[in-house]
């Protein structure tokens, strides 16, 4: 099977100034996927004449001849023409089949981008493409990939950030690259080339729902009631009054979590095999593993019926604040202490 390419390879290409004629993007990184596209519409035709040398297509709308008129024509005012047709999934097998005879002789002054949400290799259209070596897979990355792109990324933006503060923002914001995105941009709008580092992060209360409700399960583990309530003011007046269903229900699956990952520390396991089972970042297996020795499994169970009892009180109209901070003091307090 012909190899497929990927989207660094396409990128050392434009960094030379040349393009094969003809690709299949296609994958579930839509994220990656749109980076690409967009670096390649901007370098690879110049601004002056992208208006004449830039065409995008949708395949719902669009009749193969018309996309083949616009790849054949000749640039104008530069050396390249660019074409692209988004959905390609949406044009039916006979469309597609009609492009069969473009693929194998190409306008070489062009390049013809196929974008496809699914691409189904048993059509000949897809099996053409792929022979032809031009299928650019975009994979999700891998969890050890992660950190790599978060570096390369904010050097890309012009962020200095240290290897930690990666690492320790993968385990927030897990493989989510549009969001991991977003946080960098964030980062370098407040810091410009000063380097970053954790507690810079911290500061930005980066993925702030997660994050917040993590750190509030810390300070609930740690008995520190002071700071839980400072934590659950804070993270009330971010997300607004409609917030205490989510409080509850993410404050659950922690509580869940750390009742799974006791059970694992218990037989043996360690943070490798908490990442793997529970399907978590590796910062958070970590912090799972401190917790889970600190709850004992009659309190595991006695903080699921807090919020059990918390959740139905909510439904029936119970003041949201108050509730919550009972509910707080509660899973910090001993049996007879409850407040809830």
């Amino acid at each position: 099977m012909t190899r497929e390419l990927s989207a660094e390879h396409i990128l050392k290409q434009l960094e030379k100034g040349r393009l094969d004629p003809v690709y299949l993007f296609y994958g579930p990184d839509e994220f990656r996927q749109e980076k690409v596209l967009t670096r390649i519409r901007e370098c690879y035709i110049p601004e002056n004449a992208r208006d004449f040398n830039l065409k995008i297509f949708y395949g719902e709308d669009t009749r193969p001849a018309t996309v083949m008129d616009s790849a054949r024509s000749v640039p104008f005012l530069a050396s390249n023409r660019l074409v692209i047709v988004r959905r390609v999934e949406q044009m039916g097998a006979s469309a597609l089949e009609d492009f069969i005879a473009y693929l194998d002789a190409p306008m070489e002054s062009s390049c013809l981008i196929f974008v496809s949400g699914k691409a189904d290799f048993r059509l000949s259209f897809y099996k053409r493409l792929r022979r032809l070596g031009a299928a650019v897979n975009f994979k999700n990355l891998y969890g050890n990939q992660v950190v790599p792109w978060i570096q390369s990324t904010a050097k890309e933006i012009g962020l200095s950030i240290q290897r930690d503060a990666c690492v320790f923002l993968h385990g927030l914001a897990g493989n989510q690259l549009r969001i991991l995105y977003e946080e960098l941009e964030k980062l370098y709008l407040r810091h410009g080339s000063q380097s970053v580092g954790i507690e810079e992060i911290q500061d930005l209360a980066i993925y702030s729902r997660n994050f917040t409700i993590f750190e509030l399960m810390e300070e609930i583990s740690h008995r520190r009631p002071a700071r839980s309530l400072s934590v659950l003011d804070r993270y009330m007046e971010e997300e607004g009054k409609d917030s205490a269903f989510q409080i509850v229900g993410m404050l659950n699956r922690q509580i869940r979590l750390i009742f799974q990952a006791r059970a694992i520390v218990q037989a043996g396991g360690r943070a490798s095999e908490i990442t793997k089972k529970l399907k978590v970042q590796p910062f958070l297996a970590e912090k799972l593993m401190q917790q889970s020795k600190i709850w004992g499994s009659g309190e595991l169970e006695r903080a699921l019926g807090l919020l059990y009892r918390t959740d139905a009180r909510l439904k029936t109209g119970a003041g949201a604040r108050l509730e919550l901070e009972n509910l707080v003091l509660s899973l910090m307090a001993h049996p007879s202490e409850a407040v809830n």
